[in-house]
């Protein structure tokens, strides 16, 4: 047990680079004194000047609550010998080629050592269970319950032969849900919903009936006391040949297994958020339709439990006014039975409002140019809940998250008074939040921080002392040995294609203890094209970008037009122009970096994953700012993604790209002819949201125009890579990959290259 002290840290504000940063008030952030040895000399930094999309003030003073930290974290060491440790991080650098670096963070301590977080709750007795994905165990997922005091150590909740995970719309998210001393849970290797108790004999008892290839799936579920139920979303692939159906259906928790589940409500497109008020009386949920996706436009239902269970008497509370685009998502039941939900039906940004029942019009319950919460990409969003402080007289506040300048948070929202008051944390990214009494939960992450489950809990009116305590972190070791090959992000701000349009991204300059690069010489830069692409680079500690900025690699990150945390208007830049806007955005990217003089302009490359991986193929087609390139799971061919890939994105294409010939202009398949550099794919072979088929065709294409390619295929592996072998496999051989192709240096790491068609003999 690790006994920690406060730290103050500074975030200031960012400037461009090459440039002095501007003179503003530091904020201080308190983090534990383990992590203090990980802070760096360059501060995280955040800027924004005239001519962007700018959040404005908030039309009321915000508070702050003060923050401390506790002594609950276990950090385990690392398998580094002490010997090891020694040598890392040598006050005298050696000079030695960009990218010929050698560093302790080797591909093998980047798969195995980070664990994945998705969702926690509590069970009767307050005590934590979460989810927790596993890379050394081919990317299970297990639930865990923390010790019964702080000595004791998490026990696992899961039995051998089960996978906690579902995967409706693909993506999954919302598989388990606790109550009390009972959880149910999504199996991955029949999709089946599995009852568990948390007392007793723990045996998972099937409550769905078994169909042949995981045809019947759900998720986000909650219980139904009253009528000894369960209500879910459930994704029916029954009907071969014809899309799936979605409904929001009731399980009976003590009935026959092979019982078909109850349909509740039915008739739209999608459906997520069934959420009971605290009565049980009513029922509210998040519908929406073709071809939207679920931040374009949906609407928020409530309907009347009947007195046997049905749903009936169905309103539209939120995303029916005409002349009104919104996209309301996340209805939460406070404990008077008040719905507060999420939308950014005013201004463009995803703020909190109250509905309070029949001819009550909505209240925004207060309006900021910030997102208080990230697009619906998987079930079980949680932005904010319900707690009471002692101290207080208002019935209840909202504990609530919200992004601004791609950084998150923490804050505590009277409904009463209207007023925010922030509470200081170290974390820059925040979400899965819940409550109980004082107490706050929230998965967090920072620069500094990997991915965490925290807890805070706040007194006196969440105006005084309060405390924060680590409960569980994804890398399970002691980081500070390593802080010596730790490169910390500069936000920055860039000149688009378009004129008075700025975007930006998080630059990671090379950084290694025991290395210099050799006076004159540039690094090479990788430019990553996140996903979605209706998602967004952040700013936080990813020990895969860190492989290669430890060996001499500048990174850059980019959140392109389209990108999520800035706004709706933002985010529609990407609307009809998807292969043109994110293109040209990560092209002035690299271009940027090399006029500033932080890149080598001879050597620019750039990855990508699933949307990435599109973004990444059109650049190297339709531009000729990258000299190699990665796609990971990647589209190459629009038209045949349109038509193969699964109901959640198949209208997905409508609003990025207007349909007809643009689909066959927008793809770099169709026009590999003007394609003059070496591009390695990697695909997963189970992969449903973009088939192996379209890393094939690039493949193929390629080879056959003489260009230096390699295919790298990965049996039973989804849309993602989730077995730490694999992840490993993909770090050295893009890695080395590059090395081969963009000269200057070889990697000093110990990898056997894959054979390289047009290159390799």
């Amino acid at each position: 047990m690790s006994h920690m002290k406060s730290v103050v840290v500074s975030l200031h504000s960012v400037t461009r680079l090459g440039s002095a940063p501007p003179h503003a008030p530091r904020t201080p952030i308190l983090l534990p004194s383990f992590l203090r040895k990980l802070l760096f000399s360059t501060s995280l930094c955040i800027h924004l000047p005239s001519g962007a999309v700018k959040p404005a003030a908030p039309r009321r003073q915000l508070r702050q609550c003060d923050l401390k930290t506790s002594n609950k974290f276990s950090v385990t060491r690392s398998s580094l010998s002490s010997t090891a440790a020694v040598e890392m991080g040598k006050t005298r650098k050696e000079t030695l080629a960009y990218g010929a670096w050698k560093s302790p963070l080797t591909a093998d301590f980047v798969s195995g050592a980070s664990k994945g977080l998705a969702g926690a709750a509590l069970d009767s007795e307050g005590h934590l269970i979460w989810l927790e994905g596993r890379p050394s165990e081919s990317g299970r997922a297990v639930l865990v319950r923390e010790g019964a005091d702080t000595e004791s150590p998490p026990i696992d909740i899961t039995p051998a032969g089960f996978n906690v995970r579902t995967t409706v719309h693909e993506y999954g998210g919302g598989a388990f849900t606790v109550e009390g001393d009972t959880v149910i849970f999504s199996n991955y290797v029949d999709q089946r919903l599995y009852k568990q108790s948390l007392v007793g004999d723990h045996t998972p008892v099937p409550l769905t009936p078994a169909y042949e290839g995981r045809a019947v799936r759900y998720a986000d579920g909650e219980f139904d006391l009253k009528f000894d139920r369960y209500i879910i979303v459930r994704e029916d692939n029954r009907q071969a040949g014809k899309e799936a159906v979605n409904e929001i259906v009731s399980v009976e928790l003590n009935g026959d297994p092979n019982a078909e589940p109850k349909v509740l409500v039915k008739g739209n497109d999608f459906y997520m958020f069934p959420r009971l008020s605290p009565d049980g009386q009513k029922l509210a949920w998040v519908e929406w339709s073709h071809p939207n996706m679920p931040w374009d436009q949906t609407s928020v239902w409530v309907g009347e439990v009947s007195d046997s269970g049905e749903i009936t008497d169905p309103i539209c509370v939120a995303g029916g006014d005409k002349g009104i685009v919104e996209a309301p998502t996340e209805p939460r039941w406070s404990p008077q039975g008040e719905l507060i939900f999420v939308s950014d039906r005013d201004g463009g940004f995803w703020n909190l409002y109250r509905w309070g029942g029949k001819g009550r019009k909505l209240q925004a319950l207060y309006p900021l140019e910030a997102e208080f919460t990230r697009p619906a990409w998987i079930f079980g969003n949680s932005s904010f809940a319900f707690t009471q402080l002692s101290g207080v007289e208002s019935a209840y506040q909202i504990v609530c998250t919200y992004r601004q300048r791609g950084v998150s948070h923490l804050a505590i929202l009277d409904p009463s008074s209207l007023t925010l008051s922030t509470v200081k944390t170290a974390f820059t990214d925040i979400y899965g939040l819940f409550a109980k009494g004082n107490d706050i939960y929230l998965t967090g992450r920072s620069a500094v921080d990997a991915m965490s489950l925290a807890k805070i809990s706040l007194t006196e009116g969440g105006r005084a002392t309060s405390e924060e305590s680590i409960i569980w972190s994804s890398l399970g070791l002691d980081t500070a040995q390593y802080k010596p090959y730790f490169s910390t992000p500069k936000v920055i701000e860039f000149p688009t294609k378009v004129a008075g349009q700025t975007a930006f991204a998080n630059f990671y300059p090379p950084s290694n203890g025991d290395f210099d690069g050799p006076n004159g010489e540039k690094p090479p830069l990788l430019v990553r094209s996140h996903g979605g692409p209706t998602s967004e680079a952040k700013t936080t500690l990813d020990l895969a970008i860190q492989y290669w900025t430890s060996r001499g690699w500048a990174f850059a990150d980019v959140n392109y037009g389209g990108s999520t945390g800035y706004g709706r208007e933002f985010r529609e830049r990407l609307y009809g122009e998807w292969g043109i806007v994110d293109v040209n955005d990560c092209c002035s990217c690299a271009e940027y970096l090399v006029n500033a003089g932080e890149v080598d302009a001879k050597r620019l490359c750039i990855d990508g994953r699933s949307a990435g991986g599109y973004t990444t193929m059109a650049a190297l087609v339709f531009s000729d700012t990258f000299t190699a390139g990665a796609t990971l799971f990647g589209i190459g061919d629009l038209t045949v993604f349109e038509t193969e890939t699964h109901k959640f994105e198949s209208r997905y294409l409508d609003s990025l790209i207007d349909k007809g010939k643009k689909l066959y202009d927008r793809s770099p398949i169709n026009f590999l002819d003007r394609l003059s550099c070496p591009v390695i794919v990697f695909q997963g072979l189970e992969d449903k949201v973009v088939p192996p088929n379209q890393a094939r065709l690039i493949y193929k294409a390629v080879k056959a125009k003489g260009i230096p390619v390699a295919l790298i295929e990965y049996e039973g592996e989804q849309h993602g890579f989730r077995k730490a072998e694999n992840i490993r496999n993909t770090l050295e051989q893009e890695m080395v990959f590059f090395a081969r192709l963009i000269g200057g240096f070889q990697v000093a790491d110990d990898i056997t290259p894959i054979k390289i068609d047009n290159y390799d003999k």
